[in-house]
């Protein structure tokens, strides 16, 4: 008989290379579970507990402190050690209050950034796409998974259908409550996700429509006048004048 389904486990060698594991001293790590993100672009949250935060030295005390509910994953305590964390997700430390955000880093890819205590309950996400519902209501299907259900009084006037695809919404977590809308525009500031640019910040200063996202080229700016271009795809905007979130050092100032 045929194997049905995907492997449940992951060789070192095979797990991406961003990811903080030693390839030729194991040959095994963990693989993420299907969830909000995909496993090409997101972290174990064994491997953020022990290899990135170091709360624990072993696999088994990372499971242990996992399943014990002392972590947070926008704002909801997992237990699940194969949970995927990915892209601008908040990671807090139930115990000590300590938060951090997944946020695109130069070279590194991804990299946990500590936020203050007041900016963990907030998350920037992207519109990939949407759909019309029954009733003629707005489903906003975001970067992360979620999904934003925006009611209509008018399917054949829907003035409230004022979200575009590319455009973030800034959320509260867990109660996903929409807070902000910054479009897609030229002068906003986006924040590059992949690609040999990824982690640079800029300002949107220019785009040239292609079949799609991905052969969509945006021209970005940063603030020392470096003019640089990158797919559409690997565009996430995180604000209009100044940035929505916190950013590292020397990132955006």
């Amino acid at each position: 008989m045929a194997r049905m389904g995907g492997q449940r486990r992951l060789k070192a060698l095979a797990a991406p290379k961003f990811w903080p594991i030693l390839r030729k001293e194991y040959k095994w790590t963990v693989k993420p579970r299907p969830g909000p993100h995909p496993a090409e672009f997101s972290l174990p949250l064994l491997l953020i507990v022990r290899n990135v935060l170091g709360y624990a030295k072993t696999g088994r005390e990372a499971r242990k402190l996992i399943g014990e509910g002392h972590f947070k994953v926008d704002g909801r305590v997992r237990k699940d050690y194969k949970y995927p964390v990915g892209l601008f997700d908040v990671i807090e430390i139930v115990d000590t209050g300590e938060a951090y955000r997944v946020i695109p880093y130069p070279v590194k890819f991804f990299k946990l950034h500590p936020i203050p205590k007041e900016e963990a309950s907030l998350k920037p996400v992207r519109i990939n796409n949407k759909t019309t519902v029954k009733g003629g209501h707005i489903q906003l299907n975001l970067h992360d998974g979620r999904n934003i259900l925006v009611k209509v009084k008018d399917p054949r006037n829907p003035v409230e259908d004022k979200y575009k695809t590319m455009d973030t919404l800034l959320i509260t977590i867990p109660e996903q409550e929409i807070k902000d809308h910054i479009k897609f525009e030229t002068g906003s500031i986006a924040i590059i996700t992949a690609g040999r640019n990824v982690g640079r910040v800029g300002r949107l200063v220019g785009l040239q429509r292609g079949w799609g996202r991905t052969r969509s080229i945006v021209t970005i700016e940063d603030q020392h006048g470096n003019k640089f271009q990158t797919s559409m795809e690997y565009v996430f905007i995180i604000g209009r004048e100044e940035p929505v979130i916190s950013l590292p050092e020397g990132a955006w100032s």
